[in-house]
């Protein structure tokens, strides 16, 4: 049985957000609320872990998984910018995009992509997301939290701890989250590419939608 986490949406209670961090630490998938919707979040250098996070989801190796940052601080060590791309970075966030970014060798070879060496780092804007990761005092590996099979996020913690409750290890109810996944955009490539169309507005950086 999943524990439960109820937290206030604006001052989430330290002491069960430290509760939920020691899960993480020790090696548990926990739901937690973001900017765009719930995702599913668990410590970046745990494989059993990691490997749990894509078997719930239902994606493989080529699905790209995503470090959850609380600022550009801690870019450095997990993904190569140009000074550019960091100029692009520092306007969407803390925001609801995804950016695929060149790994450093710092990042696992088992989480970035197998062919590409690309990872997916995105920095939310969501006070108990930011709030666990200071807690957690790292950042987290993630993906949006989407059924296999289906397409949408889920939205509803109370549903999640049900239909997950043998799967993962804890649910952080903040209330309802946006029912929309990440805009994610590729920065690995010589010129920025849209890959996904979600919450954020790519055009606040310069990008077409088309």
């Amino acid at each position: 049985m999943a524990q439960y986490f109820e937290v206030h949406p604006d001052n989430p209670q330290p002491r069960l957000l430290k509760q939920a961090a020691q899960i993480l630490h020790g090696g548990g998938v926990i739901a937690i609320p973001t900017d765009s919707s719930y995702a599913l979040v668990c410590h970046l250098d745990d494989k059993v872990a990691a490997e749990a996070l894509r078997r719930i989801r239902g994606v493989d190796e080529k699905h790209h998984l995503t470090l959850l940052c609380r600022d550009l601080s801690e870019l450095a060590s997990h993904a190569r910018v140009d000074n550019r791309q960091y100029r692009l970075l520092k306007l969407a966030t803390p925001g609801p995009y995804t950016f695929i970014l060149e790994a450093t060798k710092e990042v696992p070879r088992r989480v970035s992509h197998p062919s590409r060496r690309t990872i997916g780092l995105r920095v939310p804007d969501h006070r108990v997301t930011q709030a666990l990761l200071e807690v957690f005092g790292q950042p987290l590996l993630g993906t949006t939290l989407i059924a296999p099979g289906e397409s949408d996020p889920m939205n509803d913690p109370r549903e999640i701890r049900e239909r997950l409750q043998r799967q993962i290890q804890a649910v952080i109810d903040a209330g309802a989250c946006p029912r929309q996944a990440t805009t994610v955009i590729d920065f690995s490539g010589d010129e920025p590419v849209l890959v996904r169309m979600g919450r954020g507005d790519p055009l606040s950086l310069g990008l077409s939608p088309q």
